[in-house]
């Protein structure tokens, strides 16, 4: 009776209904109404996880993952490090400072497994994505680029990069790119891949694709237009505009400008910046950055019944039943 009941009612009644004395000859109810909560909860979770990881390419689209990977980790170099920070934070290092850190294949297939980890972290609140060396990312080893320039090679680059950075997009993790020095390109476009973009003096993000006769090819435009709106996204990508610091805040590319460009210096500003958005248990700040992707991505009706679906793993949570013991006044 108990479970035809929750599927009759919405997540967020599902609590409230299991105090009420209909159900006190059941059971003990507050262990029930947290036994039912938390299958609730790893099943919503667990479908909204698997929704968030659905590929955007298959076999249909020519997309054969295992075999691309392959091809990409026959150009060697770099690495990408993943670091857990304090309070819930995580911090991404592109380590390739030789090469401006540009992507070598085998750094495109360690950003793919450093996502799934991040996918795969309970605990998480938030990610902070910088360069080695002093400058953020060049885009593209231009020696993978030549490699692999006929056009298969590249359709199967630019679905296997759209597919990690759309996933690192989704993550339920608020993400910050850190911008030192260059963000060219490839580089340029995983900025817009982050929540939030923080640049320090003398830094830059530039879409140089036109240069190289291309148009972005890991997400980078779609991406754009939603930051920047789509007059400011044609002139930056058909001037390959370069936009310091201030251009960025006009645009609302960027968030901040940075205090210092030395690195250590920079590192502790970005924490302290994300950390005013981190604050509080991780089940709420996850919860909070999906209904915002959901309302980003799908259409009204779908995010407002994904919006439910969240609400319905936080209400009646622990966050939420120790929020009102506490009994917090209106002010």
């Amino acid at each position: 009776m108990v479970t035809a009941c929750v599927n009759r009612i919405g997540a967020e009644q599902m609590c409230l209904l299991l105090q009420s004395p209909l159900f006190a000859p059941f059971l003990h109810v507050k262990e029930m109404a947290a036994s039912l909560w938390k299958n609730l909860f790893q099943i919503t979770k667990e479908r909204i996880l698997q929704q968030r990881r659905a590929p955007l390419y298959n076999v249909a689209h020519g997309y054969e993952e295992e075999l691309i990977k392959k091809k990409l980790q026959q150009f060697a170099g770099g690495s990408i490090s993943l670091s857990k920070e304090d309070n819930g934070v995580r911090l991404l290092t592109l380590n390739n400072p030789k090469l401006m850190n540009a992507f070598t294949g085998t750094m495109m297939v360690e950003l793919q497994e450093r996502v799934t980890e991040l996918e795969n972290w309970k605990d998480g609140k938030g990610l902070i994505i910088y360069g080695a060396g002093n400058t953020f990312c060049s885009g593209s080893d231009l020696n993978a680029v030549k490699a692999i320039s006929n056009s298969q090679d590249g359709m199967n680059m630019c679905m296997f990069m759209q597919s990690t950075l759309t996933r690192l997009m989704r993550l339920p993790l608020i993400t910050v790119a850190l911008v030192q020095g260059k963000a060219f390109g490839g580089g340029a476009e995983l900025t817009t891949a982050c929540d939030f973009r923080l640049m320090t003096p003398g830094s830059e993000i530039r879409f140089v694709h036109k240069h190289m006769g291309l148009v972005p090819g890991w997400g980078g435009a779609a991406r754009l237009v939603r930051i920047v709106g789509s007059g400011a996204a044609l002139r930056l990508l058909s001037g390959a505009t370069r936009v310091d610091p201030e251009r960025a805040l006009h645009l609302g590319l960027s968030e901040e400008t940075l205090s210092s460009s030395d690195e250590t210096r920079a590192l502790e500003e970005a924490r302290v910046w994300l950390s005013q958005y981190t604050e509080g248990p991780a089940s709420v700040i996850q919860a909070m950055k999906k209904v915002v992707a959901a309302g980003r991505e799908l259409p009204l009706e779908a995010a407002l019944r994904t919006e439910k679906d969240i609400f319905g793993t936080v209400w009646g949570g622990p966050a939420n039943l120790q929020a009102l013991a506490r009994r917090p006044k209106h002010k």
